[in-house]
C-alpha cells in the first residue's frame, strides 16, 4: 500500500505534466505538415518515392494520435489534481507510488491493477 501524495509531490507531479503538456503540443504543431496530403505527381516523384512518402505520412498521422491520446490523459490527470483526486488507482482506490507517477504522471493504475490489466 502506498502513502498518499503530499502537497508537494502534487505540486512536482503538476508541474512534470504542464511540462509534458507544452511539449507535445509542440510537438503536435510541428508535426503537422507531415500529415498533409502527398501529392502523387508522378513527373516529379518516382514510385519508390511516393510509397516512402505515403509511408512517412502514416507514421506522422500515428505519432500524431498517439501525441493526442497524451494530452488527453495529461488534460484526465490536471482536472484530477484539481478536483483533488489525483494520485489513485480508477480500480482499487489505493493511491498510486509516488515513484510510478513520476515515470508517468498520467498514470490512472497502481502497478498492481495495471499488471492485472495486462495478464488478463
Amino acid at each position: 500500500m502506498s502513502a498518499k501524495l503530499s502537497a508537494t509531490q502534487i505540486e512536482q507531479l503538476r508541474q512534470l505534466l504542464v511540462a509534458q503538456q507544452l511539449e507535445l503540443d509542440s510537438l503536435v504543431n510541428s508535426a503537422h505538415s507531415g500529415t498533409e496530403t502527398v501529392t502523387l505527381d508522378q513527373q516529379s516523384v518516382g514510385r519508390v518515392s511516393r510509397i516512402d512518402a505515403l509511408q512517412q505520412q502514416q507514421m506522422a498521422l500515428a505519432n500524431q494520435q498517439q501525441a493526442n491520446a497524451q494530452l488527453r490523459s495529461i488534460g484526465q490527470a490536471l482536472a484530477a489534481i484539481d478536483s483533488g483526486n489525483y494520485g489513485l488507482c480508477e480500480d482499487c482506490g489505493e493511491a498510486i507510488a509516488f515513484v510510478r507517477l513520476q515515470a508517468q504522471p498520467f498514470s490512472r493504475l497502481c502497478i498492481d491493477c495495471q499488471s492485472a490489466r495486462e495478464t488478463s
